[in-house]
């Protein structure tokens, strides 16, 4: 049996420098398109190198692939969750239950509390679709076109839709990193939501008051007819009525009760489907159409046909309606489970990825540099936040800002006694939020493309994710409703653990 070695600062940071380089030459070359594949291959290409380093340590390849397995394992939940998230927001855009909030929330909008609407607006939709890429290549390019009107700096109105778009996003039981940080910190999903709203609410309260006390300052002039077009647009297509309001308040209710997250989605997106066949018909025909290209005349399909081949499509395939305005049509299109599969060929690579570092012990090492440092629960949030945000810059994307430093953290605040829900919390904050704020991260790149405002120009304004990171670390210094395990609780889990290490003997 070879000796194992201890490796140095230098060799267990190699594998991350190594994806470094790869991301970024990928960003450069591919932009928002390195997410399709180039972004998995630098992920393959760092296992590799991580891979390399553990052999030369003396890690079996044996202890490698059974920390690869257990990591994906674990994630095996949230990527459940994602290819329902991907049924939902199919089925909800097809029923007309985001349509109809996008509609209700338009109806919010005068010169005066634009961008305060405009915030609102952005939650809704995001938290809605759990998506902020998706929030704000839509809705939030129809909110910039109305807010340039009304003579807004574009700067100012971006920063109002990004804050909107990635509080829904983080508080969106649909979004894919709301799923995968509990996943790396090791708590439930609805645990990890519920928590977050002690930094989150404090957050995004500053938000909408700087918002509003910036439109009350600003003298623009009212563009009634743009809100006017994207509302007629929506309601030409399909039926907006307040029944619809049922299937988000499904949802809502089975959440409250504690339903499994996957029972939960399923309900919702079951909800979403009655709603489409009973009320959509005109909707469900047109895009019966569409899917069959022309296929058989209209007249000739049973509408029960119809209705099944539509939403199905919802539920697995990407699917569209068409309207007069161009922008709404691009609002109007999702991508069903078959748009998740990105996103978790991704977590499946960072998996391994993090599998193969943490089975040659080279996040512990990394992390104890850091860690040696933060003696406090208030230095240890704050290691975390910075680690998350170093992320961001130097990987330049989101999820790995958020699966390395889970990884490295994890072991490290169970042993401080802190349950999983501050770990998951403190990425979030530190991650999720801060990636549209660094020009060459996927997420900053993407969205100021779709906007046509520089990283630069509209990171001024992007107030909710300026202040989240540093609500987090306040929070955590002020010690206030921090979550510790009790030492029935704590003793409790390492009898747990030290069962399972034994083999359940």
């Amino acid at each position: 049996m070879s000796k194992i070695k201890k490796p140095s600062f230098l060799l267990a940071l190699l594998p991350i420098l190594v994806l470094i380089v790869f991301l970024a030459l990928n960003i450069n070359i591919w932009g928002d398109e390195s997410l399709g594949g180039p972004n998995q291959l630098a992920l393959i290409i760092g296992t590799a190198v991580a891979g390399s380093v553990a052999a030369y340590l003396g890690i079996s390849f044996e202890k490698m692939e059974k920390s690869i397995v257990k990591n994906i394992s674990d994630a095996m939940p949230s990527i459940l969750i994602l290819l329902l998230i991907g049924a939902l927001s199919g089925t909800w855009m097809i029923s007309g239950v985001v349509p109809m909030l996008i509609v209700y929330g338009l109806d919010l909008l005068n010169p005066n509390i634009f961008l305060f609407a405009t915030v609102l607006i952005s939650s809704i939709v995001a938290i809605s679709i759990g998506s902020s890429w998706s929030t704000i290549a839509t809705i939030g390019v129809a909110l910039l076109g109305i807010g340039t009107a009304l003579g807004f700096s574009p700067a100012m109105v971006s920063g109002a839709i990004i804050s909107g778009a990635y509080f829904g996003d983080k508080l969106s039981p649909l979004s894919d990193t709301t799923n995968l940080a509990p996943a790396m910190a090791g708590t439930d999903l609805f645990t990890h939501i519920k928590y977050m709203l002690y930094t989150t609410v404090p957050t995004y309260i500053i938000t909408l008051i700087v918002f509003l006390v910036l439109g009350f300052k600003h003298d623009a002039a009212s563009e009634p007819s743009a809100i006017e077009a994207l509302k007629t647009a929506i309601e030409s297509r399909f039926v907006i009525t307040p029944w619809l309001l049922l299937v988000p308040a499904i949802l809502i209710f089975v959440i409250i009760k504690k339903i499994s997250p996957l029972v939960a989605l399923f309900i919702g997106t079951l909800a979403a489907t009655v709603a489409a066949v009973v009320l959509q018909s005109e909707v469900i025909s047109d895009t019966y159409q569409q899917i069959m290209n022309g296929g058989l005349v209209d007249n000739q399909v049973p509408y029960y046909v119809k209705a099944y081949v539509v939403t199905a499509t919802s539920w697995f395939g990407s699917s569209s309606i068409l309207t007069d305005n161009e922008s709404v049509n691009s609002l109007l299109s999702t991508g069903g489970m078959a748009g998740m599969l990105d996103t978790i060929w991704l977590i499946i690579i960072a998996m391994a990825f993090s599998g193969v570092m943490e089975s040659a012990g080279l996040l512990v090492r990394i992390a104890s540099s850091i860690i040696e440092k933060a003696k406090s629960t208030g230095s240890l949030v704050a290691s975390t936040v910075a680690t998350s945000i170093f992320m961001n810059i130097t990987a330049s994307e989101q999820y790995i800002s958020v699966v390395v430093p889970g990884r490295m953290y994890a072991e490290v605040y169970k042993q401080r006694r802190l349950k999983p829900e501050v770990l998951s919390r403190s990425l979030e904050d530190g991650g999720t939020v801060t990636s549209v704020l660094v020009p060459w991260n996927t997420c900053g790149a993407v969205n100021s493309t779709v906007l046509g405002v520089s990283t630069m120009a509209y990171l001024p304004y992007a107030i909710f994710n300026l202040v989240s990171p540093l609500m987090s670390v306040l929070v955590a210094y002020l010690d206030f409703k921090i979550r510790r395990y009790t030492d029935e609780e704590y003793d409790e889990l390492m009898g747990i653990e030290a069962s399972q290490s034994d083999g359940g003997i």
